[in-house]
């Protein structure tokens, strides 16, 4: 599918405040209520029916799915009960524990939960069988509207549910992020991280325990001050592994929410701890400082109660934090957006987001493994100016994100792998070209290019302007992206897309020679053979001129001028406006044409007749023509074939329309002027 290039000049993080109605009606979720209620009838949601579809794109449900409102499951069907809390949280029969795992940690910020989870909506007077969450998508924030209609078995539901019986937001919750994403069957498997900023609009890092700082505890215990989302898992080694039990108590290849971190006086000294739940509701660690362990007998009641420490089989449990980085491999933390975060907290992130798209041919380019396209992927310039406080360096977070593909998964698609590079800048503005990248090593880069929906790692480099290049692994793949840059002080980003510019020649008009040159005598031949007196030929005739004189033109392999590119010159030169063009006229056209046989056969690398479109941009350069990416991904679109070669033939016809257009726009130009000019005389 193509993909049409989006801008990716810097723009502000955005306001939940503004969330965008998505359903398609237009409606957003009071108007749709309000006409339920009007009309005496419960919501049925058109975008996401209860039917299969909604279910599983790739099967059949293994078993009789029936559908069922709260209020045919139980009597008395709450929205909320006691408030929304983590033990609200337990796994069904879909394979989302990470999505799970997520919901979990959403639940210790009332803010950021209030947030995705409106609490104005109940089973009361004004029910209407409709429901309403709030999700982060690529800098959008989106409100998604659902019927509370629930897949059941045997009268119970069989996906996400709350301990509780009744109590039914977290199941409604995950119908609207299944909603969000196609269908339930497309939350199978995933990373904490994904729907933790898809909750808050945060930015994502990712830890290897084993390898972590020395600093692992004092980074975790500053990101739970600053309400950021916690999550660990343990690696499996196959699949056969996957949510198997340890003789601890861990399951592997699952996804746990931190909840908390503490130290605490045991025996006359301090132990590190570490709170952990898992999402299942059950299933626990059972080595030191468990449940039941006998550690905490060692600890009085009031710094038991300090810590809600209770022997509960509810999924949460503390451990030793030196034993949670024996058992432990992944932890990731989702740093929350200034706006996510309370109005009290110490520290908040600066924000800037770009929005960009690889593009087949134009600026798909793949990794710097591939530096004859590297160079035509996307750049964007960071300005580094503050230094952290106390500090020589500049810490930021680069995160880029693949857009859409958790939803494409129907389609076939699936994640791409990504990366970036950063170069110190050369100090010039424009597009860097090949040489650059041939010549210059990165500053920094990505941990690793992987198959993940995003790419995070955090930087600390001297104060100083530098080249961001975000792209896949191989070149031709084609995806959306959204490129953020979170900084501890103020940096300035900006797109180094080129502004569309034209600087031609001056027009030739060549002066009468009392001799004409041998050139000249061979075109005049040829146009007296076709032409008659008149010495004017038509489009048939100009293609046998061309062909004729490309033929006898040793370093030329093209293939011959097409019959459209001819009406195209005569368009382009016919000053009469007959159709047909007149020996001066196309001697004038012939300076132009061996221009740009001369910069095709420059950007023609192996001689082969025909161009690669990554190459467009540089030969439209040297004929004059300065283009944006969105402009190029349209000629490419246009003129190059299958395997994003260009010909002759459709690079010629390229030029013509591109001279058409400026003649167009420079006459538009004089005409604004003199509109002015006359406004300001009168």
């Amino acid at each position: 599918m193509p993909y049409l290039y989006q801008d990716s000049k810097p723009r502000p993080a955005a306001h939940p405040g503004g969330a965008r109605a998505t359903h398609s009606s237009g409606k957003g979720y009071e108007e749709l209520k309000q006409e339920c209620l009007r009309r005496g009838v419960l919501f049925e949601d058109c975008d996401f029916p209860a039917c299969n579809s909604s279910l599983f794109f790739s099967e059949n449900p293994p078993i009789p799915f029936i559908w069922k409102r709260p209020g045919d499951i139980v009597k008395d069907p709450k929205f909320i009960l006691g408030g929304a809390t983590r033990t609200d949280i337990c796994q069904g029969d879909l394979g989302d524990c990470w999505l799970l795992a997520a919901i979990a940690s959403l639940t210790l910020n009332e803010k950021t939960l209030a947030r995705v989870v409106p609490l104005d909506q109940n089973f009361g007077p004004h029910y209407a069988g409709i429901f309403h969450f709030q999700f982060w998508q690529h800098n959008e924030w989106l409100d998604v509207v659902i019927d509370d209609r629930l897949p059941t078995f045997k009268g119970r539901l069989v996906f996400l549910h709350s301990a509780e019986l009744n109590e039914f937001w977290s199941a409604l919750l995950e119908k609207a992020y299944a909603k969000l994403n196609g269908s339930y069957e497309s939350l199978k498997g995933g990373s904490t991280i994904e729907a933790m900023e898809d909750f808050t609009g945060g930015i994502g890092e990712m830890y290897d325990v084993k390898a972590a700082p020395d600093n692992f505890y004092e980074i975790l215990e500053k990101a739970l001050k600053r309400c950021s989302m916690v999550g660990c898992s343990i690696d499996t080694s196959s699949a056969a592994e996957s949510e198997a039990r340890t003789p601890f108590g861990l399951v592997k290849g699952h996804a746990y929410s931190v909840t908390g971190i503490d130290e605490v006086n045991y025996r006359g000294q301090q132990v590190l701890l570490i709170r952990i739940r898992n999402p299942w509701g059950q299933v626990e660690w059972n080595g030191p400082w468990s449940d039941n362990s006998p550690e905490w007998r060692s600890v009085s009641p009031s710094e038991q109660r300090r810590l809600s420490q209770a022997a509960r089989d509810d999924g949460e449990f503390w451990m030793k934090f030196e034993d949670f980085k024996v058992h432990f491999d992944k932890v990731e933390i989702c740093n929350l957006t200034p706006d996510a975060l309370e109005d009290n907290t110490a520290h908040k992130w600066e924000v800037t987001i770009h929005q960009g798209s690889w593009v087949r041919g134009a600026t798909a380019g793949g990794c710097r493994n591939f530096l004859e396209t590297f160079w035509t992927n996307p750049q964007i310039k960071l300005h580094l100016t503050e230094k952290d406080d106390g500090q020589d360096d500049c810490t930021f977070i680069a995160a880029l994100m693949q857009k859409g593909r958790r939803k494409l998964k129907k389609l076939g698609a699936e994640m791409l792998t990504i990366g970036y590079s950063i170069y110190e800048s050369p100090g010039r503005d424009g597009h860097l070209g090949k040489d650059f990248f041939r010549y210059h090593p990165s500053k920094a880069r990505s941990k690793t290019y992987i198959n993940l929906r995003e790419v995070s790692h955090r930087f600390k480099l001297p104060p100083g302007d530098y080249i961001l290049i975000p792209t896949t692994f191989e070149p031709h793949q084609e995806a959306d992206f959204c490129l953020r840059i979170f900084s501890e002080k103020k940096a300035i980003t900006e797109d180094l897309d080129e502004n569309v510019a034209i600087d031609l020649p001056e027009p030739l008009h060549p002066t009468p020679s009392p001799q004409e040159t041998e050139e000249e005598k061979q075109f005049r031949a040829l146009f007296e053979q076709i032409s008659g007196k008149d010495m004017e030929i038509s489009a048939e005739g100009l293609e046998y001129v061309l062909n004729a004189v490309l033929k006898k033109t040793k370093n030329i392999k093209f293939k011959n001028l097409s019959l459209i590119s001819c009406r195209n010159i005569i368009s382009l030169m016919d000053t009469a406006g007959n159709g047909k063009l007149e020996f001066s006229e196309f001697k004038v056209f012939w300076e132009k044409m061996k221009k740009w046989i001369s910069i095709f056969l420059q950007f023609d690398f192996d001689k082969s007749g025909s161009m690669s479109s990554y190459e467009l941009r540089g030969a439209l350069k040297a004929a004059g023509y300065q283009l944006n990416n969105y402009l190029l991904q349209l000629i490419v679109l246009r003129y190059s074939d299958e395997q994003f070669q260009i010909e002759f033939d459709d690079f010629l016809n390229c030029l013509i329309r591109l001279e058409n257009a400026s003649r167009v726009f420079q006459a538009l130009s004089v005409k604004n002027k003199e509109f002015i000019n006359l406004n300001i005389g009168e």
